[in-house]
């Protein structure tokens, strides 16, 4: 693992330990978080977006959303999000129409009543010209094998897909919407830019960070084992991240407020019984607050080799 010094929990914590609410917390890992793929990189042929440094009169607003959240909680609803992208999704909507930039969001195209041709995920205001098609998605894969060679060897936990294949959709479909006469017809304003938005993590085996061209080098990223190789992980407690806490950094209260501290034989008994990849996270007691210090995915003692025959 990276040393805490050098870590994204690290900076989160300098930059947004006064966050209390979780919701607000999240919102502040979307805006804040390095970019997943290099926005520079020609391989993306200019289309991928970056939101850039958190300025400070944003960091303000965030603050001031963290001690009255009651915007963004109206925003949400009260509905109990179980997908992730969604919930995501919902917390950059509140921000870009905050921000006085949002013109749709999830707003569908069909070309005719039964036939759904696709959906823009976000179309911002970008003047006189037209709107910015933003597609967006916050993902989560592992580095199969010990190198990182191309996009197709970071897999998702459950191998149900890859970085690879997520980018080639993104690229050949999901960006193609605005010059579909479906869309040209439904909208006021032509779309005069798509650029895919990502965010998320990489994680590594052991830990052992593998550069690559097309990844951002400050990327938020963790570590990777097998069940069995548990009781070898430097850290000695921990927190299994319910998905729709998997964004942002983990910080729990003491007691009863917050996700069970678990050491390291009790997390294996507790994966043990899941046989799923599971996303922890190490963590420290600071006061009464548990902070994550490090996160990785432990997988079934499986899943190494099937995800090395997906990839053949």
């Amino acid at each position: 693992m990276d040393d805490l010094a050098d870590s994204y929990q690290a900076h989160f914590a300098r930059r947004w330990g006064h966050l209390r609410q979780a919701h607000v917390r999240t919102l502040a890992w979307l805006l804040d978080a390095p970019d997943l793929l290099d926005p520079h990189d020609p391989y993306w042929e200019h289309k991928i977006a970056s939101l850039g440094e958190v300025q400070p009169d944003v960091a303000r607003w965030l603050g001031q959303l963290d001690a009255d959240p009651s915007a963004l909680e109206a925003s949400l609803g009260e509905r109990a999000y179980t997908r992730l992208g969604l919930y995501a999704e919902k917390l950059m909507a509140f921000y870009f129409r905050e921000r006085g930039e949002l013109v749709a969001h999830g707003l569908q195209v069909r070309s005719n009543r039964n036939d759904t041709v696709g959906e823009f995920d976000f179309l911002l205001d970008a003047g006189a010209e037209g709107v910015e098609h933003i597609e967006f998605a916050t993902k989560f894969y592992l580095l199969e094998g010990t190198s990182a060679s191309r996009f197709d060897t970071f897999v998702g936990p459950n191998l149900a897909d890859s970085l690879g294949a997520k980018m080639r959709k993104i690229f050949t479909r999901q960006l193609e919407l605005g010059v579909h006469p479906a869309a040209q017809a439904l909208l006021e304003r032509p779309v005069i830019r798509a650029r895919a938005l990502v965010k998320g993590w990489l994680f590594y085996p052991a830990g052992g960070h593998a550069p690559m061209g097309g990844i951002s080098a400050q990327h938020c990223r963790g570590f990777w084992c097998a069940l069995a190789e548990v009781p070898a992980l430097e850290p000695e407690r921990f927190v299994v991240l319910p998905r729709m806490q998997w964004l942002a950094p983990y910080r729990g209260e003491g007691g009863d407020g917050g996700e069970p501290v678990l050491g390291k034989e009790e997390l294996q008994a507790a994966l043990t019984r899941a046989q799923m990849p599971s996303l922890i996270a190490a963590v420290r007691q600071e006061g009464g607050v548990i902070i994550e210090t490090a996160r990785g995915f432990i997988v079934p003692d499986t899943w190494r080799d099937r995800a090395a025959r997906r990839l053949q």
